[in-house]
């Protein structure tokens, strides 16, 4: 018997997270001198987080450690269970080096039990899409080799392209080197930033001016989806009214998309900043990067 476990970096809706009958790892941030961890939007005070950003607080986040893994995962292992992890890209934090050393400790209390990882290679619902799809399996009575195998397939079909309005909250975090930002910045360049394959995030295109990114991110979606039987999200930072505008471009030309509004979480939006708008959805295949960042 396995359990699936997920992680709030995959940024699913707490309500559907229990809906699937999964278990989530909350991953924490500060703000203001204060430390959470974020519930997938179930007690969350968004307008909070981002207008103590708006106002200049620099949020921070950070890795889990050992101890907590091993409280994580104990209870599980105890009660005879083994799990099953689809988490987010491992080449975004170093949490996972911290994960491994625990699984390390575990193993010699736990010999007969057995943690299986799945890195996503990507993040926000990039992540959270293939949560879905590995959850809906579990629920179709699918095993956790055989979970893994379709996700092996699947994760090369997420779409992931998102734009951010203030290229320095991606700088500051060390995802954009400071020459591309102060570049983007001075010269009112909004890149299309995507997941690459490695699980890092690489430039997919150029955009002059918050209106063509805005028209861009649209145009990926209705030319590039393919399976309608997944959401198609479409993400805003505390910039609501651009993400419906999103949506409804989308909409109308391909009304046959499921797509689903949702807020960017504190941890993500912590990296990429408020005015971020992003689409993930399920096309052939993975974007390919114009360059690596």
């Amino acid at each position: 018997m396995s359990i699936l476990l997920c992680d709030s970096n995959g940024e699913l809706w707490f309500d559907k997270v229990k809906e699937l009958g999964m278990d989530y790892i909350s991953m924490p941030y500060c703000y203001c001198d204060k430390e959470y961890s974020y519930d997938l939007g179930e007690n969350t005070d968004f307008a909070a987080f981002y207008s103590a950003v708006r106002a200049g607080n620099v949020p921070k986040t950070m890795a889990l450690n050992p101890e907590n893994y091993k409280d994580i995962l104990t209870p599980y292992f105890k009660a005879g269970q083994d799990v099953l992890y689809v988490s987010f890209s491992h080449a975004m934090s170093g949490t996972f080096n911290q994960l491994d050393a625990a699984l390390l400790e575990l193993k010699e209390q736990f010999p007969e039990r057995k943690c299986t990882v799945f890195d996503t290679k990507s993040i926000s619902l990039g992540a959270g899409i293939q949560m879905l799809a590995a959850a809906e399996k579990k629920q179709q009575g699918a095993t956790d080799e055989e979970i893994v195998e379709f996700l092996k397939d699947f994760t090369n079909k997420v779409c992931v392209y998102f734009s951010v309005d203030d290229l320095m909250h991606l700088k500051r975090g060390g995802r954009l080197s400071a020459v591309s930002a102060v570049a983007g910045t001075i010269l009112n360049i909004k890149p299309i930033l995507t997941t690459n394959e490695k699980g890092g995030l690489s430039v997919f295109e150029k955009a002059k001016g918050r209106r063509n990114a805005l028209r861009n991110l649209a145009q990926k979606v209705i030319d590039e989806l393919t399976d309608t039987a997944y959401p198609v999200y479409v993400l805003d930072a505390d910039c609501k009214g651009e993400g419906d505008e999103l949506a409804a471009l989308i909409k109308e030309k391909r009304p046959d998309a499921n797509i689903v509004r949702q807020i960017v979480g504190p941890v993500i939006g912590s990296h990429c900043g408020p005015g971020t708008l992003g689409v993930i959805f399920i096309g052939d295949k993975r974007p390919i990067p114009l360059e690596k960042e």
